[in-house]
C-alpha cells in the first residue's frame, strides 16, 4: 500500500513530538522539556477515517544555528518537507510568533505544498485565546488551536490533513520484510552503515559519540529482498548514562532490538570487543535474536600485524556465548563487504525461522543418541522418546524424556549442536528444553 506523508516541522521545543506520540497512538519519540530533543526524522504508520498514513516527528529547525548538530538537523528536517505530501507546521501560541517561526515560515511558503499551521498549547477548551490570531501573520491560512498534551482539536488537524491527501490507489500487498536492528556502542559507524546501504543521509552521521538518540526505521528493497532497518542509539556503560535523554535512548535501543528479527552488532575493529560490546549482544543473545558480528572500519588495521583468522579467534574468545554468529568484516567508507551483509541476513533470518518436521527431527536425535549414548546416572538412564519443534525465532526444541533432571546441560548441549550442524543453523541461538513423563506443560 502506498501512504501519504506528514511531516511535523517547527522550531525546537514546540511541542512536535507530543503530537507525533498523539497520531501515531504510540510513545515512539523521546519527550523531553528541553530544546533539540529529537534530532534525527522518525517514522510511524498513523490511521484516521479508515486512512493510513505514515507520520515523519522531525528535529527542531535552527534557521541560522551555525552548531554542527542543529546545522544537520535542520538538514534533516529539510530532507523531511521534501519526502511529506502534506507538512504541520506547529508554533507555540504561549510564547507567540517568534524570528524563527518566521524564518521557518518563508521555508515552508517555498514548498509549493499543503501546510497545516497549528498553534499548539491552547489547554482550554471552547473558545481559542484571542493570542492565536496574531499567526495569520504567518501567511500560512488558518491557524488550528490544539493541545497536543491535553490532546484537544486532534480530531480537527487529522480531518485537514486527509483532506489534503492525493489519490493514491492502494493495492494490498503480503510482503515479508526482515527487521534488521543495528546495535552497538557509540560511535562505531552504524549511522554510517544505514547511509551507505540508502545511498543518502538518512541519518545523521557525525564523530560525535550519542548522536543518534532514537531508533530510526528505513524500509530498503534491492535484489536480496525486502529490508527494514533500525539504527539505533548507541548504548553506554550505566555509569556513563547520566543524561537523562541519554537513558531514553538505551531503552529505545533494547525495544528495537525486541521488535527486530536480525541484530547487526558493529564492533569497532580499532578498539576490538569490549566489555560493553559482550553485555549489547547478550541482551540480543538473551532475545533470541538471530545474530552477525559486523567488524567494523577494517580499512584501517594494518594487515601485516593482524589477520582475519587471527583476529576472529580474539572475537570468539570474548563472544563464547555466541559462537554460532556468523563474523564479516566491513567498511563502511569503503563500502567493503557491505553487499555481502545482505546474503548473511537472509541466511541468519532463514535459519531463525526455520521449521522442522518432527520425523525428520528424530532421525537426527535417533542417530545422536547411537553416537553418544546418555550416561547412566544412580543406576538410570536418560531415555529420549522424542523430540518436536514447538517454534522459531529462534527454534526451540522439546525433548520428551523419562526424567528430566538426568538431562544434563552439557548432554542438552549436544543434542543441540547436533541439530545445529545437520540443519545449518548458522547465525540463530537454539533453545533445548526437556519435559519429564509426568508433566502436563513444558
Amino acid at each position: 500500500m502506498i501512504k501519504p506523508v506528514v511531516a511535523i516541522i517547527g522550531r525546537p521545543n514546540v511541542g512536535k513530538s507530543t503530537l507525533f506520540n498523539v497520531l501515531v497512538g504510540e510513545k515512539l519519540a523521546i519527550i523531553e522539556d528541553r530544546p533539540g530533543v529529537t534530532r534525527d526524522r522518525i517514522y510511524a504508520d498513523a490511521e484516521w477515517c479508515g486512512r493510513t498514513f505514515q507520520v515523519i516527528d522531525t528535529g527542531g529547525i535552527e534557521p541560522e544555528s551555525e552548531d554542527i548538530i542543529l546545522k544537520q538537523m535542520r538538514r534533516q528536517a529539510e530532507l523531511a518537507m521534501d519526502m511529506a505530501d502534506v507538512i504541520v507546521f506547529i508554533t507555540d501560541v504561549k510564547a507567540g510568533i517568534t524570528v524563527q517561526d518566521e524564518e521557518v515560515a518563508t521555508i515552508l511558503r517555498r514548498t509549493k505544498k499543503p501546510v497545516i499551521l497549528v498553534c499548539n498549547k491552547c489547554d482550554n477548551v471552547g473558545t481559542p485565546p484571542a493570542d492565536i490570531y496574531e499567526f495569520y501573520n504567518l501567511g500560512l491560512g488558518d491557524p488550528m488551536p490544539i493541545s497536543a498534551k491535553a490532546k484537544l482539536g486532534i480530531g480537527e488537524v487529522l480531518d485537514e490533513i486527509c483532506n489534503h491527501f492525493p489519490n493514491f490507489e492502494e493495492d494490498v500487498e503480503d510482503e515479508e520484510r526482515i527487521n534488521v536492528a543495528i546495535i552497538g556502542k557509540p560511535n562505531v559507524g552504524k549511522s554510517s552503515l544505514v547511509n551507505y546501504i540508502l545511498g543518502e543521509e538518512r541519518t545523521i552521521v557525525s564523530d560525535i559519540a550519542g548522536t543518534t538518540r532514537d531508533a530510526i526505521d528505513t524500509n530498503f528493497e534491492n535484489k536480496y529482498g525486502k529490508y527494514t532497518f533500525i539504527d539505533t542509539a548507541g548504548i553506554r556503560k550505566k555509569s556513563k548514562v547520566y543524561d537523562r535523554i541519554e537513558k531514553y535512548s538505551v531503552i529505545k535501543a533494547q525495544a528495537a532490538i525486541d521488535r527486530s528479527d536480525v541484530c547487526v552488532i558493529m564492533i569497532d575493529s580499532l578498539e576490538g570487543v569490549t566489555e560493553q560490546d559482550e553485555k549489547i549482544a547478550g541482551y540480543a543473545h538473551e532475545k533470541g535474536k538471530a545474530m552477525i558480528i559486523a567488524i567494523n572500519k577494517w580499512d584501517l588495521i594494518n594487515k601485516g600485524e593482524t589477520t582475519v583468522d587471527s583476529y576472529k579467534k580474539r572475537v570468539r574468545e570474548k563472544f563464547k556465548f555466541m559462537s554460532y554468529a556468523p563474523i564479516i568484516f566491513i567498511s563502511t567508507k569503503t563500502g567493503q563487504r557491505v553487499e555481502k551483509l545482505f546474503e548473511l541476513i537472509n541466511k541468519v533470518y532463514k535459519a531463525s525461522t526455520f521449521r522442522i518436521s518432527t520425523g525428520v527431527l528424530n532421525d537426527v536425535i535417533i542417530e545422536a543418541l547411537a553416537v553418544t549414548p546418555p550416561n547412566v546416572e544412580k543406576g538410570k538412564r536418560l531415555k529420549v522418546y522424542y523430540v518436536t519443534q514447538v517454534k522459531n525465532k529462534p527454534p526451540t526444541f522439546v525433548a520428551f524424556v523419562n526424567d528430566k533432571e538426568l538431562m544434563h546441560f552439557s548432554y542438552m548441549r549436544y543434542l543441540e549442536n547436533h541439530i545445529r550442524k545437520n540443519f545449518d543453523l548458522e547465525g540463530t541461538p537454539i533453545v533445548f528444553l526437556a519435559r519429564g513423563k509426568k508433566e502436563k506443560d513444558i
